[in-house]
Formats: C-alpha cells, structure tokens, sequence
C-alpha cells in the first residue's frame, strides 16, 4: 500500500496548483502562448486540474467577471483524434465572454490566442438538473435553446495539449455568441426529435468550409448537456449546474480557425433555429 500523503506534500501540491493557476489565468487574459503544464517535469493530471479550474474563476471574479454558465469541450468525437484529447471537458463562461450576437457589429480577435470558430448549441436553464434524469426529465430545466458560435483559443503553441491542459486553460474558452434565443418548453418534444437529427453547414465568405451534425456531440447537444450533469455530479470540487445558468454543449463542426475581415456563418436544417452570421475585426 502506497504511503498516505504527508500534509506537507498537500500543502506542495496546493502552492504548485495555485502557480498554474496564476499562470493559466496571466496567459489567457495576456494572450500569451505558454509550454503545456503536461509537459513539464512535474506534469498534470485531470484531476489537478479539475482543482485549478476553481482557482482561475476566483482569479477572474477578482477582476470584476460574473460567471454565467459552462461551456462543454470535446463533445465531438470525429476531432479526438486530431487533438489527441478523448474525453468531454468543461470551462466557465463570463458575463465578459458571453454576447448576443444581434449586438456583435465585428468580433476583434486580437485578445485570443490562435482563435478558432466552433458552432454549438447554447441552452439556458431555468432549473438545477440532476444527475438522476434521463434527457426527457432533463428537458423540464430548459428555459431556451439558441444556435450560437464559440471562439476557443490556445494558450499553449499549435494547439497541442493534454485533456489536463485544456481544463487549466479554462477550456479553452475564449468568446460565446449567442444568436436568438427560443422557448424550449412549448416545443419540448420537437426539441427533443430534431436536436439529436439536424445537420448544419459552416462558412466563411460564402464557402462551405465544413458540414456538421447533431450526432457529433456524444450523440446530440441533450446527451452533452446530461454527460456535464454527471461529470459534476462527481465532482468534489466544483458546483454542480444552477438555474439561470448558460450551457455551451460543444461543437457541431471541425473547429476553424478565423482571421481578421472574415464573415463566418452556420446555417442548420432539420430544426426550427435561425442560421448565424459573424464578423472577424
């Protein structure tokens, strides 16, 4: 049996998680590239950095941030591959992160590091789901469903990282647009249908760039939403889902990355949400 670690080892290893933090925080506000925590001697486990993740919001509620939901990451099995990275992660999004699209003239990419441009399903809840619903209970906590794009970025070179890395990074969070926003209750069984069946279309100037579906994400934007519900539920950490919150399910697309003057747009079929459009500056 491995010997129970000393209080002095847990006091080691909260200043060591306290420096990532500081670190993770002062590269992603810096736009600063920074070597993976991964691959450094003393490493990262996800369950590390599971514990950073409460140090970086205390970090940005220190500068003024109000957090206001939770994006979910890698819910889209066909990019684990390329990121080398095979579970979901989770990061905040702030009241500073987060816009309506319809008040967004261009998005300035100058505070993102390598950004990129992912579509996603964007709820709001209006209940505390728990981990005990199936996705039709789960529906009852929706308040809304919206298409919307996230803008993710990396901290770390190339975008080459562990699944550890991108939860210190906050993952990878960098911007969330939401486009109109509609009442899930009232339609909560067409909801329920078309949100695991639509496909979407994403482009830039008019090109199709890439063709998504609903699938990608662990099997739809609902199982996304209930794959969190669980995660948290285990988790001694961090808080579980509260009502009001906003919850980003993961991208439907390959993520992409954007330039300045670019206009980007998604157009879903197969479910009654309005197509997007957005500006790069």
């Amino acid at each position: 049996m491995p010997p129970r670690a000393t209080q002095m080892d847990q006091d080691e290893n909260a200043e060591a998680l306290k420096a990532i933090a500081a670190e993770a925080f002062a590269s992603l506000v810096g736009t600063k590239q920074i070597p993976p925590f991964s691959s450094r001697p003393r490493g990262l486990s996800v369950d590390d950095a599971y514990r950073v993740t409460p140090l970086v919001r205390q970090m940005y509620e220190a500068g003024g941030a109000k957090v206001l939901g939770r994006k979910i990451g890698f819910t889209n099995r066909t990019i684990w591959e390329q990121y080398g990275v095979y579970a979901p992660i989770w990061g905040y999004v702030f009241d500073r992160t987060v816009h309506d699209l319809v008040t967004v003239e261009a998005l300035p990419l100058k505070p993102f590091s390598q950004p990129r441009i992912e579509p996603e399903i964007v709820f709001g809840l209006e209940a505390a789901p728990s981990a005990q619903m199936d996705e039709t209970a789960l529906m009852s906590c929706i308040a809304w469903v919206a298409l919307g794009f996230e803008i993710v970025q990396s901290i770390y070179p190339e975008w080459k990282f562990s699944a550890a890395d991108t939860i210190a990074a906050n993952g990878v969070h960098g911007a969330l647009l939401i486009g109109p926003r509609h009442p899930f209750g009232p339609r909560a069984a067409e909801w329920q249908r078309t949100l695991s069946a639509f496909e979407i279309d994403l482009k830039c100037g008019g090109r199709l760039v890439d063709r998504g579906r609903a699938a990608n994400v662990l099997g739809g934007p609902l199982s996304a939403l209930r794959h969190l519900v669980g995660l948290l539920a285990t988790d001694p950490i961090n808080p579980p889902l509260a009502a009001g919150e906003i919850v980003s399910t993961g991208t439907l697309t390959k993520a992409m990355p954007v330039a300045s003057g670019e206009v980007w747009t998604a157009a879903p079929s197969g479910i009654a949400l309005d197509a997007i459009r957005l500006r790069f500056s």
